[in-house]
């Protein structure tokens, strides 16, 4: 009874926001920012300690810059994805451009399904609105965690397939996908890729950002099991609530690749993504929780 109470309270809070315009919602961010970084103090350590072992070429002035423009894009980042509960499909095809469409859906057309790896980068949720740029009858899935909540994992599902998206937990991905593509859809699977995974999903190891890193590679062996085509979402981050896709391919034949290449691809190009624009990922993330030798101890 009581997560339902929160489950009401929260959307209705959450809808309230929504149906502001965003020179509101900006002004109410930049109180956000003031608050979360100079008085919370919101994973502040986190967030340092990430900046400073991905970036030691860096003057202690060049990270505290980048540090600022994070929590103004995080807090960003949280009223753009309420607006969501609102916003107009029109307007958000407005604010979210797509490039290198042409040989992106022939080949959605020709295999039957893609594999999009999105970072946790600049606008990556409103990606919800690719259906605009896909043929009609096309289906863009969405993979997901589970909130532990019932009720708030409900209201982001409800949130995330606004403009037609089919939201799959993870735990299932395998065998929804043979069930869409036995019914016939053309299916793109959007997957986050760069997020810290569970004991039992650290497969690959590699050096990112300067740091022994741990990634999942349950996308490249989705990729080779149903033999789609993969593809980098580059998100470029124009100005607040404004963001251009390009889809990147990284390769036509996944069976043909050995085993860790396209991970290690997806790796490579993320981190010429941050490089370029540092502030827009998910610093405050406690992405390098695991070290190598005590993931070997645990088996």
């Amino acid at each position: 009874m009581r997560s339902k109470l929160v489950y009401w309270l929260t959307y209705a809070g959450m809808w309230l926001l929504a149906l502001l315009p965003f020179k509101v919602l900006y002004i109410i961010s930049d109180i956000m920012c003031f608050t979360l970084h100079d008085i919370v103090r919101y994973r502040l350590g986190t967030v340092r300690r990430n900046l400073r072992n991905s970036f030691p070429e860096k003057s202690k002035a060049e990270l505290r810059e980048i540090e600022r423009k994070f929590y103004r894009y995080l807090c960003d980042y949280m009223l753009e994805e309420i607006k969501l509960i609102s916003i107009s499909f029109d307007e958000l095809c407005r604010r979210m451009k797509y490039e290198n469409t042409e040989q992106y859906l022939a080949l959605l057309e020709k295999y039957g399904g893609l594999i999009l790896l999105i970072p946790h980068y600049a606008n990556f949720e409103w990606i919800i609105g690719m259906g605009a740029i896909m043929n009609e009858g096309d289906l863009p899935v969405q993979v997901y965690k589970p909130l532990r909540d019932k009720y708030l994992d409900e209201l982001f599902k409800v949130i995330r397939s606004r403009f037609g998206g089919y939201n799959v937990p993870k735990h299932s991905t395998a065998r929804e996908i043979i069930k869409l593509r036995k019914e016939g859809k053309h299916i793109v699977i959007g997957l986050i890729t760069d997020q810290s995974p569970n004991r039992s999903e650290a497969h690959y190891w590699t050096t990112f950002l300067n740091q022994e890193t741990v990634f999942m590679d349950g996308a490249e062996r989705i990729a080779k099991m149903m033999k789609f085509p993969v593809y980098y979402c580059e998100l470029i981050k124009e100005r607040r609530g404004h963001c251009r896709v390009s889809f990147d391919l990284i390769t036509e034949f996944p069976k043909d690749t050995a085993d860790g290449e396209i991970t290690e691809t997806f790796v490579r190009r993320l981190e010429q993504t941050i490089r370029k624009e540092p502030a827009y990922w998910f610093w405050s993330h406690k992405r390098w929780k695991f070290k190598r030798e005590d993931l070997k101890q645990h088996g």
